[in-house]
């Protein structure tokens, strides 16, 4: 990791400085609502965001709105209605301006991949790139770049922040060799740094073939690298909760370092130690990443159980924070009768769920039309438990459903229906709701793929659970805190 040695002095004092709570976005700066948001008639309450919340604005408030949910900062008052919005997640910025590409240094770690260095180099020409080999067998060479060369490995992390060190920008770029960004990528990125409070933006990463054997069209649909089509914040325990060090950029001033002695995992732990200390993420899908994913079964089957052993070493410095499953006290007990398999268990769920009906709608109950929207909202809460809970007995706890199933003839005959139900779902959600082009699968392929990469990526997580002597990247959260929306199929395998 960076010492504070290692940083200019200048570098320190903007770090310690400045407070990302008092950072509000600028003149010109336009913030848009979530289309996925409820927003009542006169705009006044506004339900969204990841985990969901109910936000109430005053009628002056509300009236700086446009109709179409479009906010433009004018003054004091409509920049700190923007950083609301924002921070509650339930906006997204629409800078109009930012800085410009100069001010960008690109890292790139790298370990015996001339080829890619070449590809990636001629993608980006004009810019200000440093390479650090790290401890290639044979030296890397870029020309138009600094090459630094450690001559042993040390890992990623440690190259990465090597040249971080070097770098004299203002912004730095992460990118790894395996990847190539789109020609105007950066362009599309950098206006989010007119918002003071962002520390950190990445783009969207897709395949660099989406052709090819049922794998590669797998990975294309189901990357742990590609959050997804949708924007957002980027926060734990939220849609969106890291971004991969694959391709990110942000402020030299924030950065403190990736964790050296993490082998994976380790931009997880970035993320979140910049989002605790007070300062924004954000991804955004507008600008695009292609990743040469693995094409090979056993090879991306075992990348995805190394994934797996990250989990624990995020719960040992983030408790908490790696658990497989966020639910409140009355879902946790609605999933546990449902697991029974039970007319009884069902039953009690019901229940539950009435009861977090009623909950919601006495929240709600001042809103128009408030019985539909308590409804809504049930639904979603519902539907997130129950996503979550498949995901955890097939992917997470697949060792103890496996026990399971081989006493009990009622348990097995549902982990069945949850395995082939929760694998259904995310068929019709990545391939036909939200296709990739040329990434088709089919459905019994996708169903095998699935289990096979929810068995790969459990399997690291009690490896590293049990290597590590720790059970804590395996305990659930259950408490009284709003459960957060499912992460997309491809984000991050390192949380799970």
């Amino acid at each position: 990791m960076i010492s504070e040695q290692d940083k200019p002095t200048d570098e320190r004092v903007i770090a310690a400085s400045v407070d990302p709570a008092v950072q509000f976005p600028p003149v010109g700066f336009q913030v848009q609502i979530d289309s996925h948001c409820t927003v009542s008639s006169d705009r006044r309450h506004i339900v969204g965001g990841s985990p969901l919340r109910l936000l109430n604005l005053s009628e002056v408030a509300g009236n700086l709105l446009d109709a179409d949910g479009r906010l433009t900062v004018r003054d004091q008052l409509t920049s700190r209605l923007a950083r609301k919005l924002l921070d509650a997640g339930v906006g997204h910025p629409r800078p109009m301006f930012g800085p410009a590409d100069s001010t960008v240094t690109v890292v790139i770690p790298v370990r015996d991949n001339q080829s890619g260095i070449d590809r990636l180099m001629s993608v980006l020409e004009g810019h200000k790139v440093i390479v650090v080999d790290d401890g290639s067998a044979v030296p890397i060479t870029a020309p138009r770049a600094t090459v630094l060369r450690n001559e042993t490995s040390c890992g990623p992390a440690a190259a990465r922040n090597r040249g971080a060190a070097e770098s004299d920008t203002e912004l730095v770029a992460f990118l790894d060799s395996d990847v190539v960004p789109e020609h105007d990528w950066l362009t599309k990125l950098l206006g989010h740094f007119s918002d003071p409070k962002v520390a950190l933006v990445a783009p969207r990463i897709v395949a660099l073939e989406s052709g090819g054997g049922a794998m590669s069209r797998y990975e294309a649909l189901c990357s742990s690298l590609d959050m997804g089509w949708r924007e957002g914040p980027v926060a734990p325990r939220s849609r969106i909760p890291y971004v991969p060090s694959a391709a990110m950029v942000m402020r030299r001033s924030c950065f403190d370092g990736f964790d050296e002695a993490m082998e994976v995992a380790e931009d997880v732990d970035l993320c979140w130690r910049i989002h605790q200390r007070g300062w924004a993420l954000r991804y955004d899908p507008v600008a695009t990443v292609a990743h040469d994913h693995r094409q090979r079964l056993s090879t991306s089957l075992d990348r995805k159980r190394y994934y797996g052993t990250g989990a624990a070493l995020l719960s040992g410095r983030h408790p908490g924070m790696a658990a497989p499953l966020a639910l409140t006290v009355p879902m946790a007990a609605a999933m546990a009768a449902l697991v029974t398999g039970t007319g009884w268990g069902v039953l009690v769920a019901l229940a539950v769920f009435g009861v977090v009906g009623g909950r919601l709608h006495r929240r709600v109950s001042s809103l128009p039309d408030a019985a539909r929207m308590a409804a809504k909202l049930t639904a979603q809460s519902v539907g997130f438990g129950l996503l979550q809970s498949a995901s955890a007995m097939c992917r997470h706890y697949w060792p103890l459903s496996f026990l399971l199933a081989l006493v009990s003839k009622r348990f097995r005959t549902l982990l069945l229906a949850v395995a082939v139900g929760e694998a259904a779902y995310e068929w019709v959600r990545l391939e036909l709701v939200n296709p990739e082009p040329g990434a088709r699968v089919g459905w019994w392929r996708f169903m095998v793929l699935k289990r096979l990469d929810d068995l790969a990526y459990g399997t690291g997580l009690w490896q590293g659970a049990l290597t590590g002597r720790s059970m804590d990247a395996l305990y659930p959260q259950i408490g009284n805190s709003a459960v957060p929306s499912p992460r997309p199929q491809g984000a991050p395998s390192a949380v799970g």
